[in-house]
């Protein structure tokens, strides 16, 4: 370090009196505004919008999405990104930083001894926040609402959607003959708010209709029209509002937003777009809407409706919502890597629709605008990873059913199948009870009476002492390919077994019987199978036998 200042002193001077230059230029910004007490001089165009703002403003409402916007990239949560270590995402920092004026970042009730107030008023674009190079400026309003938010306290807030709803006070209003109820009352004090005045009332042939597109997504009939434009009853629009309310057409109109959340679909979405029909999630979710069921039930149901204490067929059938994710039905995919994707997509659509955050951030990083982390978000992640299920919806396997599935069964189909299992479990009592009377028997028999039944029961005995087929019961068949056609094939080899001749496996043996013949049986029929096997060394992932109806021979 000192050697570079020798050799360059120039440039050291030249730093040092820049640095120099700054600190006392913002030491007599600081100086002048101090001494104006709480007042600083607002540009014409931020002062007329600071006129121009409602008397009381909300954090979340008002401010966090200007310094979202226009801030929290380089002084927000994200801590690799930080500059100068402040961060304006948090009450605390935002308080406690001092910086090199000798203000604090954001001294709340004080415009001038707020660094932030002399950073966004300036024209100084060495000074000035945001700075040129980030390419983000500040309007007059924005600067007004930062201004007034910090005189009136710069109280933070957290994330809105963790606020507890509170009732509050409908607002004051001036003209009161136009208040019909307290929704009129927001939307009047809005209104004067911004110095505008309410129209006039619409005819009843517009109300009607706009009533009706409103509620039930559908234009009114021509009766439904002529009965409301003649009615004479002074509660005539109330009642059409409860009539409207009633129809089935208000939970389709309701569930449309429901279902663009829970990204809803009758396809897939990869490779060809397969169908698929979840359209008994969705009349559920109308039919949710129509009764009016509490939004704890809506929510939880959708969630985890399969893990509530004697889970009802509902309960369960709502649990469709987390299954509306693409599937990938292509032949070549790494199951595992898409099972992760619709994690993600669940987790994703979870903050979105129930959290109203952007978590799908955090997947990459810790989020820069809202309080998640990265670890947040993979603690949430594994909610939904404990599921096991395949990342594929198993098509080219018509006997396979994707999981988790649901019967979608009537109360009489219910009824029918209970009954069913009912005699089930009476034929396999009875099964039982003759099965052990009959082991009674051959245990009093003797071993010479067990080996004759147990002879009399093979379905078949194979053995390798022939190679060609010409009993299905007694000889096994052997794949022999023609190695004339390909020499990298290997034959099949014998040797001495236990009894006759065995067969040396290779890894391009085939033994195969007709599964149509033997060892087909049902799944309450029991079998036994036995064999000599040598195993020359250990191979952890061998298979031995298996059965599979994809080949005809198994």
């Amino acid at each position: 370090m000192f050697a570079r200042a020798v050799r360059n002193p120039l440039a050291n001077f030249n730093i040092y009196q820049r640095n120099l230059n700054m600190r006392i230029r913002m030491i007599l910004i600081a100086t002048v505004l101090f001494a104006a007490c709480n007042g600083i001089r607002m540009p014409e165009e931020v002062e007329q919008a600071y006129a121009g703002l409602p008397g009381e403003l909300d954090y979340n409402r008002d401010v966090k999405r200007i310094l979202s916007d226009k801030c929290f990239s380089c002084h927000g949560p994200d801590a690799k990104k930080q500059k100068a270590n402040l961060r304006l995402d948090l009450s605390a920092a935002a308080y406690d930083k001092t910086t090199e004026s000798g203000l604090k970042a954001i001294k709340p009730g004080s415009l001038s001894r707020s660094e932030v107030v002399h950073r966004i008023l300036s024209e100084d674009p060495e000074y000035r926040m945001p700075t040129p190079k980030s390419h983000l400026e500040l309007t007059a309003y924005e600067k007004a609402v930062l201004l007034k938010w910090i005189e009136q306290g710069a109280v933070y807030k957290p994330h809105w959607a963790f606020v507890l709803p509170q009732n509050t006070e409908p607002p004051k209003v001036k003209k009161q003959d136009w208040v019909k109820n307290d929704i009129d009352r927001y939307v009047l004090a809005a209104m004067e708010n911004r110095k505008l005045q309410p129209t006039a009332t619409a005819d009843r042939e517009v109300l009607i209709r706009r009533l009706s597109f409103d509620i039930r997504g559908i234009s009114p009939s021509l009766q439904e029209v002529d009965a409301f434009v003649n009615s004479k009853d002074p509660a005539a629009y109330e009642k059409l509002v409860d009539a409207f309310l009633a129809s089935s057409h208000y939970g389709e109109r309701m569930a449309a937003y429901w279902l663009d959340v829970a990204r809803f679909a009758d396809s897939h979405g990869y490779l060809d777009d397969k169908h698929r029909d979840m359209t008994p999630w969705r009349d559920w979710v109308i039919s949710a809407y129509n009764r009016n069921i509490s939004y704890k039930d809506f929510i939880t149901w959708q969630m985890a409706g399969d893990l509530l204490p004697n889970a009802t067929k509902e309960q369960i059938l709502a649990t469709g919502f987390n299954r509306n994710h693409k599937q990938n039905s292509e032949a070549g995919i790494i199951e595992e890597e898409f099972r992760v994707e619709y994690v993600t997509d669940r987790t994703n659509t979870l903050g979105t629709a129930v959290m109203a955050m952007t978590i799908g951030c955090a997947k990459c990083h810790d989020h820069k605008y809202d309080p998640i982390s990265q670890k947040d978000y993979y603690s949430l992640f594994a909610f939904f990873n404990s599921t096991f299920e395949k990342g594929s919806p198993n098509y080219g396997d018509d006997r396979v059913v994707p999981g988790p599935t649901l019967l979608l069964t009537t109360d009489r189909d219910d009824s029918l199948i209970a009954g069913f299992r009912k005699q089930v479990q009476l034929l396999e009592q009875q099964e039982n009870s003759r099965s052990q009377q009959a082991n009674q028997v051959l245990a009093k028999a003797g071993d010479a009476a067990i080996a004759d039944v147990l002879s009399r029961k093979v379905v078949a005995k194979l053995g390798f002492d022939q190679a060609l087929r010409k009993d299905e019961k007694t000889e096994v068949f052997i794949n022999q390919a023609d190695r004339s056609t390909d020499p990298t094939i290997k034959k099949a080899e014998f040797g001495l077994g236990v009894k006759g001749a065995s067969l040396k496996y290779n890894d391009q043996t085939l033994v195969s019987f007709p599964a149509t013949k033997v060892g087909y049986f049902e799944r309450y029929e029991p079998f036994s199978l036995s064999f000599w096997l040598k195993v020359p060394e250990n191979y952890p992932l061998a298979t031995v036998f298996y059965s599979s109806e994809h080949h005809r021979y198994g």
